[in-house]
């Protein structure tokens, strides 16, 4: 691997990967899509194949002491088919990888099925979040070097990827994800660590409201996964639906997480934010919108769809007008003209009908007469809910950006310590 070699020529592609507690996202640098979304957990079932092994006598009953063997599950396919004693996992804690060894599973997944190459002939470019830990650094650039034999490798905050995908190197960047929401200057590229404000309203909060309010009305959740034929029933009717036969009580965590994403699917096509904050007899008058769930069971919501998005903005402290302002505050007099003039909206809970309208008006009620506000938030899904995926993709294809990745050889001369010389 000598300088003379160009990493991110024509013949060899990088790879980006972008993790978040939503899923995974992994694909080809110069590409304007991931190639896969993989959901950020892992399913484990305890593996009954019987193992058959010519060396050992069955007399001998030596099998207790054989330490128990367990199956990975990964990517929807296989998540979403119930299995006996499958329990869900998820890797990712506060926005860092927390489980490693399940996140191995997840990028072993990736370079077979969806990379379908050696790792080791691709450069990789990982997105952090901007608190990302020293320690948990070393620790992905080990596995990377060490596991993978990736010929080089790069950190970069996804706050700052996101900037760059809208064109932008100095923003202020509302990234509204599934756990959390977080306002994120950066300038010039770098993250100005200390002014970060994050809120823990996301999506995983909405759908949590929405659960409860559906539960509430007695709404039945059964997923669909669940469900074997329904039939065809009016308005509000009880649901008539037969149940999947299965010889096995699917695990809590399964079902949980099968109910969250019945909900997902209701939050994502019913809730709203409305333009002004939240007034019922404004709400009454909007047309109400139709949703059918997996059961069969069907039914009109009207003002409930924007009380329940409202949980994003009207919270004090948490709202994400709040958390952007104060966060524009906290940065140098200075730069602040310039994070108003580009606020990067980006982040899959950021979808939510009407969020970038509300977010634009709560922001310029709290902005100085004197700045100009301006709201950047791109209008494809794609764009916005892989956000800091696409910057990633055109920053590592970059031509001037070559010369910044640490190489193997860096490795191992330096150690894992130098990732954090060369990404700060």
């Amino acid at each position: 691997m000598s300088g003379g070699m160009l990493y991110g020529g024509d013949e060899i592609g990088a790879l980006v990967f972008d993790p978040g507690h939503h899923s995974l996202r992994v694909g080809y640098a110069q590409e304007d899509t991931p190639k896969a979304e993989i959901p950020a957990i892992v399913g484990v079932a305890p593996d009954e194949t019987p193992k058959l092994d010519p060396e050992t006598k069955p007399e001998e009953n030596n099998i207790s002491s054989s330490p128990p063997s367990y199956k990975y599950y990964i990517d929807t396919t296989y998540l979403h088919t119930p299995r006996l004693n499958m329990e869900i996992h998820s890797y990712m804690k506060d926005g860092m990888i927390e489980n490693w060894d399940m996140f191995e599973k997840i990028m072993d997944y990736s370079y077979d099925k969806i990379i379908q190459s050696e790792s080791q002939y691709h450069p990789v470019l990982f997105s952090e979040s901007p608190w990302n830990q020293r320690q948990k650094r070393e620790k992905l650039t080990e596995i990377m070097f060490e596991k993978y034999k990736v010929p080089a490798f790069f950190l970069v905050k996804n706050a700052a990827l996101a900037a760059f995908a809208n064109g932008r190197a100095t923003a202020l960047v509302i990234d509204s994800g599934a756990t959390h929401t977080t306002a994120v200057p950066v300038l010039d590229g770098y993250v100005i660590s200390n002014a970060v404000v994050k809120s823990p309203l996301g999506g995983d909060y909405l759908i949590l409201r929405a659960r409860e309010m559906l539960e509430g009305m007695g709404i039945d959740l059964t997923p669909a996964a669940l469900i074997a034929s329904k039939e065809v029933i009016r308005d509000k009717d009880k649901p008539r639906y037969v149940k999947k036969k299965l010889s096995f009580q699917p695990s809590n965590s399964w079902m949980t997480y099968m109910v969250k994403r019945t909900v997902q699917d209701f939050q994502q096509t019913v809730l709203q934010v409305s333009e002004n904050p939240y007034d019922e007899r404004t709400a009454a008058n909007i047309p109400s919108v139709h949703y059918e769930f997996p059961t069969g069971y069907h039914q009109d919501f009207g003002p409930e769809r924007f009380k329940l998005a409202e949980g994003l903005f009207d919270h004090a402290m948490l709202g994400a007008g709040y958390i952007a302002a104060t966060s524009a505050g906290m940065c140098d007099v200075d730069i602040r003209p310039a994070l108003y003039s580009s606020v990067v909206l980006t982040g899959g809970n950021s979808l939510v009908q009407g969020f970038s309208d509300r977010l634009s008006r709560d922001l310029s009620s709290r902005t100085p007469s004197s700045m100009r506000l301006k709201m950047i938030a791109a209008n494809g899904t794609v764009e916005r809910r892989f956000g800091s995926w696409v910057g990633g993709s055109i920053l590592a294809s970059i031509g001037t950006f070559q010369q910044m990745w640490m190489s193997m050889q860096e490795y191992q001369e330096a150690g894992k310590a130098q990732i954090d010389r060369k990404c700060p």
